[in-house]
Order: structure tokens, then C-alpha cells, then sequence
């Protein structure tokens, strides 16, 4: 299978995964409600968050950060396009990596630019120990990196 066909099915697979899990969450659940799925373990949530990972620059006295993450994400998705053109067919994590970390990366972009924030649901925690709320696309950007990590070690 070409490498632009693979990675191309795995991002739009992520991106359409992504999206509809955060309109049924936006249309379904009020904001900053939550939803016991697994008692002491998980929570579906609505939350936003304006910044990246981990809430970095969520905060509501800066009005920057909106224009800066898409750019930074617009520079990023130009990266993978050259990591992609320069990768092996043969090597599927790389591919595959690269594939779920464009899916995630424009779901997120999609939020910023439409919503001014990004939509999070998924709520872990044991006890008063929260992990951040997260979203299908954050999960391809980890897995997918987690993928192009194994790739190159793999390839040394």
C-alpha cells in the first residue's frame, strides 16, 4: 500500500473518530459537567481547554495563545508532510505514526479554529489524583509518536 494512501486513511479515520466524539460530547453533556462511567476511575467530561497538554497556557488572561498553537500546528503539519515524503514504504510505523498524529493534530486544529478552544472528555483519576481530560486526538498523537519512537529505534 503506498505510504501517502496509508498515511492518508489513518488520519482522516482519526479525524472523523475525533470530531464525532466531540460533537456528541458538546451536544449531549453541559459544559464542565461530568458523567460517572467507572466509579474511582473514570469520568466522561466537557471540558475546554484553550492551551495544549497538561492545560500549558490555558488560561483566560491571554488572548494569544488561540493564534499561536495554530500556527505551531500549521508548521507542524508541514514537518510531517516532509517527514512523510522522506520515509521508507516499508516502514509502517513510521507511516502509521505520522498518519495518527496528522489525524489528531487537525482535529485539534479544527477546534481552535472553530471554537477559539479545544473540546477534552475523557477523565481518568484514581482518588483525588486526576490525569488532564484528553480527546481521541491527543490519544493518535501519542500513540502516534509512541509508533515513530519504536521506528526509530527500530531503524536506528
Amino acid at each position: 500500500m503506498n505510504k501517502y494512501f496509508l498515511a492518508g486513511i489513518i488520519s482522516v479515520v482519526t479525524l472523523v473518530l475525533d470530531q464525532v466524539t466531540k460533537i456528541a460530547v458538546r451536544e449531549k453533556m453541559v459544559l464542565w459537567t461530568s458523567e460517572v462511567v467507572i466509579p474511582g476511575f473514570f469520568n466522561l467530561v466537557h471540558v475546554v481547554n484553550k492551551g495544549a497538554a497538561f492545560g500549558f497556557l490555558n488560561r483566560a488572561d491571554i488572548t494569544w495563545q488561540r493564534n499561536f498553537f495554530v500556527v505551531v500546528t500549521i508548521i507542524a503539519l508541514g514537518a510531517i508532510a516532509m517527514l512523510l515524503k522522506s520515509v521508507e514504504e516499508k516502514d509502517k510505523f513510521q507511516i502509521v505514526g505520522l498518519g495518527l498524529v496528522l489525524g489528531g493534530a487537525i482535529g485539534n486544529l479544527i477546534d481552535r479554529i472553530l471554537y477559539h478552544e479545544v473540546t477534552d472528555f475523557l477523565d481518568f483519576y484514581y482518588g483525588s489524583h486526576h490525569y488532564p481530560a484528553f480527546n481521541v486526538a491527543d490519544i493518535a498523537i501519542c500513540l502516534g509518536a509512541f509508533a515513530m519512537i519504536i521506528s526509530f529505534y527500530k531503524n536506528k
